[in-house]
């Protein structure tokens, strides 16, 4: 990416930003799109295409010369043992995103704690590195479980990547810091690491990845991220799914909006992600956090809910 310069010199080049890439691997079948269907029930008789569509997707980072941070369902590590081997020998951040992809508001404390410490400990004991990170299924630490954060600092977890500061159907929380910040919580410090926004008119628009990027125009994350890097002079977080590049995975019976959220644009995604590997630098999610400048701090008595970004 050619450098960007400085907002408002006009003459000084500064280094390009160094986003972060991020991969939530998890069968096209463990979306919450599915919750209260019938697969959700079925999983456990589905072909698994997560091996293939995930090694297209290492295979993609290798060409691009990227390594990112992969959040690897529990789940499927216990399934795939090899696969996380080959995704912590090339090189990618192994980080967890809990075992059995379940909202983290739809559990008790408890069940989530055994969520989380079970998979952590799997990934550990496979890929035989500290996992650091965690991102929630479906960024579903919102205002009603923010209990969440604690559990995850006790479970021995430096950052969270789950508070997504915009307004959705089924999670977010609008109003929480845009950028990095650190939290004093019951057990110790984490640092947040929020999905990625551009500001518009007073409202946070998402330019994170995922299905607004598979469903919008390319432009509109190439704007964002140009956005982010060049006017705030900040890292974009950018997630994206490994059944986000397998077109050919079967279409399971899902309400009209969800098969448009689940299924639309699944051809041409790849080829999009091609492009923005090469228009922007990117590296795992903890070197980005460990690169940037100091993350704001929330003092304890202040909740993301109620912090201004």
């Amino acid at each position: 990416m050619t450098p960007v310069g400085r907002a408002g010199s006009g003459l000084e080049e500064a280094l390009p930003i160094v986003n972060a890439m991020t991969v939530d691997v998890e069968e096209h079948f463990h979306a919450n799109a599915f919750d209260g269907t019938p697969v959700r029930e079925m999983q456990h008789t589905m072909v698994s295409r997560v091996e293939a569509s995930m090694q297209r997707m290492l295979d993609l980072l290798d060409a691009a010369g990227v390594q990112a941070t992969c959040f690897v369902l529990g789940a499927v590590a216990d399934t795939h043992p090899m696969l996380v081997k080959d995704i912590a020998r090339r090189g990618h951040e192994i980080a967890s995103h809990g075992y059995a992809h379940q909202l983290v508001y739809t559990q008790t404390p408890a069940a989530f704690r055994e969520d989380v410490r079970r998979a952590k400990h799997t990934l550990e004991a496979i890929a035989g590195v500290p996992v650091r990170g965690y991102r929630a299924p479906s960024y579903s630490i919102t205002k009603e479980s923010l209990w969440a954060l604690d559990v995850l600092v006790q479970e021995g977890h430096e950052y969270d990547a789950s508070i997504f500061p915009i307004r959705h159907d089924r999670y977010g929380i609008a109003y929480a810091p845009r950028h990095p910040y650190v939290m004093e919580q019951l057990g110790g410090r984490l640092v947040e690491a929020p999905g990625s926004t551009v500001r518009v008119g007073g409202i946070n628009l998402p330019v994170a990845g995922g299905g607004y990027f598979r469903l919008l125009p390319y432009a509109w994350t190439r704007w964002g991220i140009s956005r982010l890097n060049a006017i705030e002079r900040k890292a974009a977080i950018f997630y994206t799914h490994p059944w986000e590049i397998d077109p050919d995975q079967p279409r399971l019976p899902l309400s009209r909006i969800h098969a448009v959220r689940h299924y639309a644009n699944l051809a041409t995604t790849e080829r999009k992600l091609v492009h923005l590997l090469a228009q922007f630098r990117f590296a795992p999610l903890s070197d980005v956090l460990a690169a940037g400048s100091s993350p704001a701090r929330l003092e304890p008595s202040h909740s993301p809910v109620h912090a201004v970004s």
